[in-house]
């Protein structure tokens, strides 16, 4: 009996040192292999991503607040932060825990689950779009490539001298914050306006996707985008351009 149970032993032991370094191999494969994931090299364009800040806004730019790409891992992709605000005009974005650059250089935002929550294209140099339903257009924009936020309605208030071709003014209207329906407010003309202007009688203003737009009692406009210094200028040009300045 003594016998049976050393030779049991002897080919135990055999037994397990022939196993050992089997299995200790396959933790060795294993262990190399998450060593490699873990150190390959970040892309180009992850690096250029992790450069600096960003801008994530809706098309209107009216809901806006910074992003920045890291390059260490997340639960899914790699860590990226949105600044303190985010949240309160983007409620979505509590889902989002890292980021890829996938095929095709897309850009993943990622939930818990590795799911993509918005997938963006590149559509011009450090210029990123996506669509969301609810939220239209979605914008990634590097930080150092988007110009001031456009005007709001309560910075544009008060008077604006309107001059033809950058010469005397022809005409002084008031911009008003009282309500005229549509989301416009009221506005005046002053006395001693060109015929040009009271021909066109403008009655009303807001401002559209950072432009002022000046409309009349016949739902006729007049745009005028921001130019250089504080100039605004009627776009389309048209032949005869028209320029509204502070007086």
């Amino acid at each position: 009996m003594a016998a049976e149970e050393a030779r049991l032993i002897v080919v135990l032991e055999i037994d397990i040192l022939m196993i050992r370094p089997s299995r200790i191999a396959v933790l060795c494969l294993i262990a190399l292999a998450a060593g490699a994931h873990a150190q390959a090299p970040l892309s180009d364009e992850a690096k250029a991503m992790a450069d600096g800040t960003w801008e994530f806004s809706n098309a209107d730019r009216d809901k806006r607040c910074l992003l920045t790409f890291r390059t260490d891992p997340a639960a899914h992709g790699m860590r990226l932060e949105f600044d303190r605000g985010c949240p309160g005009l983007f409620p979505f974005v509590k889902e989002i825990v890292g980021w890829s650059m996938g095929q095709n250089d897309f850009l993943r935002l990622l939930d818990a689950k590795g799911q993509s929550v918005l997938e963006f294209s590149e559509v011009e140099s450090r210029i990123f779009e996506a669509p969301r339903p609810g939220e239209g257009i979605l914008f990634i924009q590097a930080s150092t490539a988007v110009g001031p936020p456009p005007k709001e309605a309560d910075q544009m208030l008060g008077d604006w001298a309107l001059s033809r071709g950058g010469g005397k003014a022809i005409c002084t209207l008031t911009l008003a914050n009282t309500p005229a329906g549509d989301d416009f407010f009221a506005l005046k003309l002053k006395p001693g306006c060109d015929a040009l202007v009271t021909r066109f009688a403008p009655t009303a203003w807001q401002m559209d996707r950072g432009e002022l737009v000046l409309k009349n009692a016949r739902n006729q406009t007049w745009r005028f985008a921001e130019g250089d210094g504080s100039a605004w200028q009627r776009v389309p040009e048209g032949p005869q351009p028209l320029t509204l300045v502070r007086p």
